[in-house]
């Protein structure tokens, strides 16, 4: 049996700050991964760059199902916190676009940081331990396939059921449930959304076509790039809104934000009657979506003798176009898990389990999900500082 102050379990991006940020209180800290290499989500995010914050990040733009929960911890440990350790390590970075922040070079600079701020704090880290059984008693004794170790405090690392090829499970959430906890039921979010019959039909053709767009699901809205895929609809735009989906709800889509769809269709008319419809469309679309929307929503004739009153219909059609998926592409092509262990049963400042004292759960497996662009990676960073400031 081996004593520590803190085992932490799972060494993914929340977990190691934890590590890092008990082992600089001068606690003994086990770092348990049960994979071969710690990071492994943070070294293939940001296409291999690591979008490892966001500018704007606030409490308003993480879900949960107590929208205030995550307000202590992301006000305790800010972005402004972690672009200062960044600069520290003089690690490049730059800003994409809607406060989005990328390294300049790679993601395994961000994964090499936290490793070196864990050595620095004298954090144990162990890779290849698989966690077969945990014990509460007076502490918590972790029994791994490579021994059995002990602390007053465990931390739940694991992150979520996303991305499930990187080694993703349902630890923690098998933990907490254990222990007693509530678990809101976990969903795949920031996923494409899938859709069948004929909405499908039309999109199959169009896959690999992108534009600017709003989309729409309840009181969401985000205008960013929307993708047409051979399963639905993909891109930034919908996959923020994905998060907000629930099953028989629709989205709606905007194809022509701040733009007057009916005014220019119509002056299209005016101004080359001769044209085909698919062509002045092709003015505000891309070519191959306006060839699909002239052809099945207007006459085959040419603009100048399609009546208006089809035009501003397809212009309604541009401006809000309703469509019910029938699903998404699941965990797999899914950034983040939405759900996990109920807030409710956190103390919001510690992480810490109400009812099961020395037990913490942060990241991932915790209800609070970001939007996309950076904030997953800031609620890690800001739930397990705020675990190991009192773990």
């Amino acid at each position: 049996m081996h004593d520590f102050d803190v085992v932490v379990i799972g060494a993914g991006a929340a977990g190691m700050m934890c590590a890092l940020r008990a082992g600089q209180r001068g606690r003994r800290v086990l770092l348990l991964e049960h994979g071969d290499a710690p990071g492994r989500k943070i070294l293939i995010s940001g296409g291999g760059r690591c979008n490892f914050t966001n500018l704007g990040c606030v409490p308003e733009r993480f879900l949960s199902r107590n929208p205030h929960f995550a307000r202590s911890a992301l006000a305790r440990y800010t972005q402004h916190d972690f672009i200062g350790l960044v600069r520290k390590h003089r690690i490049a970075f730059h800003e994409k676009t809607l406060g989005q922040l990328f390294c300049d070079g790679s993601a395994r600079e961000i994964v090499a940081m936290l490793l070196a701020e864990c050595l620095a704090a004298g954090v144990d880290l162990r890779l290849d331990h698989r966690v077969a059984d945990i014990a509460h008693g007076t502490g918590f004794t972790v029994t791994t396939q490579r021994g059995a170790f002990a602390a007053p405090s465990l931390v739940l690392a694991t992150g979520g059921l996303s991305i499930p090829k990187m080694g993703a499970t349902g630890v923690a959430l098998d933990v907490a449930r254990r222990f007693g906890l509530a678990v809101v039921e976990p969903r795949p979010a920031l996923v494409p959304l899938t859709f069948g019959g004929e909405a499908l039909a039309l999109m199959r053709p169009l896959a690999g076509v992108a534009l600017d767009s709003i989309a729409r699901c309840g009181r969401a809205a985000f205008r960013e790039a929307m993708l047409f895929t051979h399963r639905g609809l993909s891109g930034p735009a919908i996959l923020q809104a994905s998060s907000y989906w629930q099953a028989g709800e629709p989205v709606t889509l905007d194809l022509l934000p701040e733009r007057d769809g009916a005014a220019l269709l119509l002056e299209g008319k005016r101004a080359r009657p001769k044209a085909q419809p698919q062509t002045v469309l092709a003015d505000l679309l891309p070519a191959r979506l306006a060839q699909s929307l002239a052809a099945l929503h207007l006459p085959a004739r040419v603009i100048g003798e399609i009546g208006d009153k089809d035009l501003l219909r397809l212009a309604a059609l541009l401006k809000a176009w309703r469509l019910l998926p029938d699903g998404t592409e699941g965990y797999a092509k899914a950034e983040v898990m939405a759900g996990g262990v109920d807030t409710a049963a956190l103390d919001q400042r510690t992480m810490m389990a109400k009812a099961v004292p020395g037990l913490f759960v942060i990241g991932e497996a915790v209800d609070v999900t970001g939007w996309l662009g950076g904030y997953n990676f800031q609620w890690a960073w800001s739930s397990g500082w705020a675990a190991g400031e009192s773990a």
